[in-house]
Protein backbone atom coordinates (compact mmCIF):
# COMPACT_ATOMS: atom_id res chain seq x y z
CA UNK A 1 0.00 0.00 0.00
CA UNK A 2 3.02 2.58 0.94
CA UNK A 3 6.49 3.02 -0.97
CA UNK A 4 8.78 4.95 0.67
CA UNK A 5 11.98 5.34 -1.88
CA UNK A 6 15.35 7.01 -0.87
CA UNK A 7 13.56 9.67 1.94
CA UNK A 8 15.04 12.34 2.97
CA UNK A 9 14.46 15.27 5.44
CA UNK A 10 17.31 17.79 6.58
CA UNK A 11 16.67 20.27 9.48
CA UNK A 12 19.46 22.46 8.57
CA UNK A 13 22.95 20.15 8.39
CA UNK A 14 21.09 17.39 10.38
CA UNK A 15 19.57 14.68 8.74
CA UNK A 16 17.00 13.07 10.59
CA UNK A 17 15.78 10.88 7.38
CA UNK A 18 18.33 10.15 5.52
CA UNK A 19 17.90 7.63 2.99
CA UNK A 20 14.91 5.54 4.11
CA UNK A 21 13.23 2.98 1.85
CA UNK A 22 10.57 0.65 2.97
CA UNK A 23 7.16 -0.70 2.39
CA UNK A 24 4.18 -1.20 4.35
CA UNK A 25 1.91 -4.17 2.78
CA UNK A 26 -1.99 -3.44 2.19
CA UNK A 27 -3.77 -5.20 5.33
CA UNK A 28 -0.62 -5.64 7.54
CA UNK A 29 0.48 -4.51 11.00
CA UNK A 30 3.74 -2.88 10.63
CA UNK A 31 6.11 -1.94 13.49
CA UNK A 32 8.69 0.44 13.28
CA UNK A 33 11.40 0.53 16.10
CA UNK A 34 14.36 2.30 16.71
CA UNK A 35 16.35 3.87 19.63
CA UNK A 36 15.49 7.31 20.34
CA UNK A 37 16.31 10.20 17.99
CA UNK A 38 16.06 7.36 15.00
CA UNK A 39 13.48 9.29 12.81
CA UNK A 40 11.03 7.48 13.22
CA UNK A 41 8.33 10.34 14.24
CA UNK A 42 10.17 12.73 11.63
CA UNK A 43 8.94 9.49 8.84
CA UNK A 44 5.56 9.50 9.97
CA UNK A 45 5.67 13.09 10.14
CA UNK A 46 6.53 13.08 6.52
CA UNK A 47 4.76 10.68 4.92
CA UNK A 48 1.50 12.13 6.60
CA UNK A 49 2.15 15.15 4.85
CA UNK A 50 2.99 17.44 8.06
CA UNK A 51 6.54 18.12 6.95
CA UNK A 52 7.32 18.34 3.34
CA UNK A 53 10.43 15.63 2.32
CA UNK A 54 14.00 17.35 0.97
CA UNK A 55 13.84 14.31 -1.02
CA UNK A 56 12.86 11.06 -2.08
CA UNK A 57 9.42 9.55 -2.97
CA UNK A 58 6.00 8.18 -1.32
CA UNK A 59 3.84 5.86 -3.26
CA UNK A 60 0.01 5.24 -1.93
CA UNK A 61 -1.48 2.81 -4.14
CA UNK A 62 0.67 3.23 -6.85
CA UNK A 63 0.18 6.74 -6.80
CA UNK A 64 2.51 9.60 -6.60
CA UNK A 65 1.21 11.29 -2.67
CA UNK A 66 4.97 13.17 -1.83
CA UNK A 67 4.02 16.13 -0.07
CA UNK A 68 0.48 16.06 -0.46
CA UNK A 69 -0.87 18.09 2.90
CA UNK A 70 -2.66 16.22 5.50
CA UNK A 71 -5.72 17.27 4.23
CA UNK A 72 -5.79 15.84 0.82
CA UNK A 73 -4.12 12.42 2.12
CA UNK A 74 -7.06 12.34 5.00
CA UNK A 75 -9.91 12.14 2.24
CA UNK A 76 -7.38 9.50 0.58
CA UNK A 77 -7.72 7.38 3.45
CA UNK A 78 -3.99 8.22 4.94
CA UNK A 79 -4.08 9.24 8.73
CA UNK A 80 -2.02 9.38 12.04
CA UNK A 81 -2.28 9.76 15.61
CA UNK A 82 0.05 11.32 17.79
CA UNK A 83 2.03 10.61 20.82
CA UNK A 84 -0.22 13.01 22.81
CA UNK A 85 -3.41 13.13 21.76
CA UNK A 86 -5.52 15.43 20.09
CA UNK A 87 -8.40 15.43 21.78
CA UNK A 88 -11.03 18.51 21.87
CA UNK A 89 -11.43 18.71 25.27
CA UNK A 90 -14.01 20.87 26.20
CA UNK A 91 -16.47 18.30 23.73
CA UNK A 92 -17.46 15.10 24.81
CA UNK A 93 -16.08 11.46 23.14
CA UNK A 94 -19.56 11.46 21.05
CA UNK A 95 -19.07 14.98 19.72
CA UNK A 96 -15.39 14.44 19.05
CA UNK A 97 -16.20 11.61 17.10
CA UNK A 98 -19.10 13.28 15.19
CA UNK A 99 -16.62 15.97 13.96
CA UNK A 100 -14.46 13.90 11.95
CA UNK A 101 -16.22 13.31 8.70
CA UNK A 102 -15.73 16.45 6.01
CA UNK A 103 -18.05 17.84 3.86
CA UNK A 104 -20.82 17.99 6.26
CA UNK A 105 -23.77 20.24 5.33
CA UNK A 106 -23.64 22.03 8.73
CA UNK A 107 -20.89 23.78 7.44
CA UNK A 108 -22.30 25.80 4.91
CA UNK A 109 -24.12 28.93 6.00
CA UNK A 110 -26.52 28.19 3.00
CA UNK A 111 -27.26 25.18 4.46
CA UNK A 112 -27.30 26.23 8.24
CA UNK A 113 -30.43 28.61 7.01
CA UNK A 114 -31.74 26.57 4.63
CA UNK A 115 -30.70 22.93 4.82
CA UNK A 116 -31.91 22.59 8.31
CA UNK A 117 -33.80 19.39 7.53
CA UNK A 118 -30.11 17.05 5.57
CA UNK A 119 -28.35 19.01 9.02
CA UNK A 120 -30.47 16.45 10.97
CA UNK A 121 -30.78 13.91 8.75
CA UNK A 122 -26.66 14.00 9.53
CA UNK A 123 -26.10 14.35 12.72
CA UNK A 124 -28.96 11.34 13.60
CA UNK A 125 -26.58 9.17 11.37
CA UNK A 126 -23.45 10.82 12.68
CA UNK A 127 -24.44 10.28 16.33
CA UNK A 128 -25.47 6.57 15.22
CA UNK A 129 -22.18 5.73 13.68
CA UNK A 130 -20.29 7.85 16.67
CA UNK A 131 -22.32 5.49 19.25
CA UNK A 132 -21.54 2.28 17.06
CA UNK A 133 -17.27 3.34 17.26
CA UNK A 134 -17.78 3.83 20.96
CA UNK A 135 -19.43 0.42 21.88
CA UNK A 136 -16.37 -1.19 19.68
CA UNK A 137 -13.91 0.21 21.64
CA UNK A 138 -15.67 -0.49 24.99
CA UNK A 139 -16.04 3.19 26.09
CA UNK A 140 -19.67 3.48 25.48
CA UNK A 141 -19.74 4.53 29.27
CA UNK A 142 -17.95 7.63 28.66
CA UNK A 143 -19.96 8.51 25.09
CA UNK A 144 -21.05 11.98 26.98
CA UNK A 145 -17.86 12.43 28.88
CA UNK A 146 -15.82 15.46 28.28
CA UNK A 147 -12.79 14.37 26.39
CA UNK A 148 -10.30 16.45 28.73
CA UNK A 149 -11.64 14.43 31.69
CA UNK A 150 -10.11 10.70 29.84
CA UNK A 151 -7.43 9.12 30.95
CA UNK A 152 -4.20 9.00 28.36
CA UNK A 153 -5.52 5.22 27.50
CA UNK A 154 -9.26 6.36 27.15
CA UNK A 155 -7.87 9.41 24.71
CA UNK A 156 -5.85 6.60 22.64
CA UNK A 157 -8.60 4.74 22.60
CA UNK A 158 -10.93 8.01 21.66
CA UNK A 159 -7.88 8.87 18.74
CA UNK A 160 -8.46 5.48 17.32
CA UNK A 161 -12.33 5.74 16.77
CA UNK A 162 -11.68 9.00 14.89
CA UNK A 163 -10.19 7.01 12.53
CA UNK A 164 -13.47 4.72 12.44
CA UNK A 165 -15.71 7.55 11.36
CA UNK A 166 -14.38 7.69 7.50
CA UNK A 167 -13.31 5.57 5.52
CA UNK A 168 -9.64 4.78 6.63
CA UNK A 169 -7.13 2.78 4.41
CA UNK A 170 -4.03 3.08 6.56
CA UNK A 171 -3.44 4.28 10.16
CA UNK A 172 -0.05 5.74 11.24
CA UNK A 173 -0.20 5.28 14.90
CA UNK A 174 2.49 7.27 17.14
CA UNK A 175 3.25 5.24 19.94
CA UNK A 176 -0.40 4.13 20.72
CA UNK A 177 1.33 2.70 23.96
CA UNK A 178 2.98 5.30 25.50
CA UNK A 179 1.68 6.20 29.11
CA UNK A 180 -1.12 3.37 29.11
CA UNK A 181 -1.55 1.20 31.79
CA UNK A 182 -1.07 -3.05 30.62
CA UNK A 183 -5.48 -3.28 30.73
CA UNK A 184 -5.88 -0.04 28.58
CA UNK A 185 -3.31 -1.44 26.42
CA UNK A 186 -4.98 -4.79 26.01
CA UNK A 187 -7.90 -2.94 24.97
CA UNK A 188 -6.21 -0.70 22.44
CA UNK A 189 -4.31 -3.92 21.10
CA UNK A 190 -7.43 -5.91 20.33
CA UNK A 191 -9.55 -3.21 18.68
CA UNK A 192 -6.14 -2.58 16.61
CA UNK A 193 -6.26 -6.96 15.39
CA UNK A 194 -10.23 -6.55 15.07
CA UNK A 195 -9.93 -3.65 12.40
CA UNK A 196 -6.93 -5.16 10.74
CA UNK A 197 -9.23 -8.35 10.24
CA UNK A 198 -12.39 -7.44 10.38
CA UNK A 199 -12.34 -4.53 8.20
CA UNK A 200 -9.26 -4.37 6.39
CA UNK A 201 -7.37 -1.63 8.01
CA UNK A 202 -3.77 -1.58 7.19
CA UNK A 203 -1.62 -0.29 10.27
CA UNK A 204 1.97 0.96 10.81
CA UNK A 205 2.71 1.69 14.44
CA UNK A 206 5.88 3.48 16.05
CA UNK A 207 6.14 1.85 19.68
CA UNK A 208 8.90 1.31 22.24
CA UNK A 209 6.77 -1.98 23.85
CA UNK A 210 8.40 -4.81 22.41
CA UNK A 211 5.79 -7.39 23.71
CA UNK A 212 2.69 -5.17 22.52
CA UNK A 213 4.70 -5.30 19.16
CA UNK A 214 5.43 -9.23 19.46
CA UNK A 215 1.74 -9.52 20.25
CA UNK A 216 0.38 -7.17 16.94
CA UNK A 217 3.07 -6.70 14.20
CA UNK A 218 4.73 -8.68 11.26
CA UNK A 219 7.28 -7.33 10.03
CA UNK A 220 8.84 -5.50 11.97
CA UNK A 221 11.25 -2.32 10.63
CA UNK A 222 14.34 -1.28 12.61
CA UNK A 223 15.65 2.37 11.71
CA UNK A 224 18.98 4.29 13.14
CA UNK A 225 20.17 7.16 12.18
CA UNK A 226 17.58 7.90 9.73
CA UNK A 227 17.90 4.81 7.26
CA UNK A 228 16.48 1.36 7.94
CA UNK A 229 18.67 -1.00 9.53
CA UNK A 230 16.86 -4.26 9.33
CA UNK A 231 13.44 -5.89 8.89
CA UNK A 232 11.86 -8.76 9.48
CA UNK A 233 9.26 -11.15 12.30
CA UNK A 234 9.80 -10.14 15.96
CA UNK A 235 12.17 -13.13 16.77
CA UNK A 236 14.44 -11.92 13.41
CA UNK A 237 14.51 -8.59 14.82
CA UNK A 238 15.63 -9.54 18.53
CA UNK A 239 18.35 -11.72 16.83
CA UNK A 240 19.80 -9.49 14.57
CA UNK A 241 23.23 -8.30 15.36
CA UNK A 242 22.87 -4.89 13.90
CA UNK A 243 20.18 -4.33 15.94
CA UNK A 244 21.58 -4.97 19.23
CA UNK A 245 24.25 -2.76 18.27
CA UNK A 246 22.16 -0.04 17.51
CA UNK A 247 20.14 -0.52 20.92
CA UNK A 248 23.48 -1.37 23.08
CA UNK A 249 25.83 0.49 21.21
CA UNK A 250 27.80 -3.25 21.21
CA UNK A 251 27.95 -6.56 19.06
CA UNK A 252 27.71 -9.15 21.42
CA UNK A 253 25.89 -11.75 20.37
CA UNK A 254 24.69 -13.09 23.82
CA UNK A 255 23.42 -9.89 25.02
CA UNK A 256 19.59 -9.24 24.13
CA UNK A 257 18.12 -5.93 22.77
CA UNK A 258 16.77 -3.71 25.41
CA UNK A 259 13.90 -2.77 22.87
Amino acid sequence: MIRVLDLHRHFGGFSAVDGASLEIAKASITGLVGPNGAGKTTLFNVIAGVLPPTSGQILMDGKDITGLPPHVLFHRGLLRTFQIAHEFSSMSCRENLMMVPGGQSGETLWNAWFGRGRIAEEEAALLKRADEVLDFLTISHLKDEKAGNLSGGQKKLLELGRTMMVDAKIVFLDEVGAGVNRTLLNTIGDAIQRLNVERGYTFCMIEHDMDFIGRLCDPVIVMAEGRVLAEGSIAEIKADEAVIEAYLGTGLKNREPVV
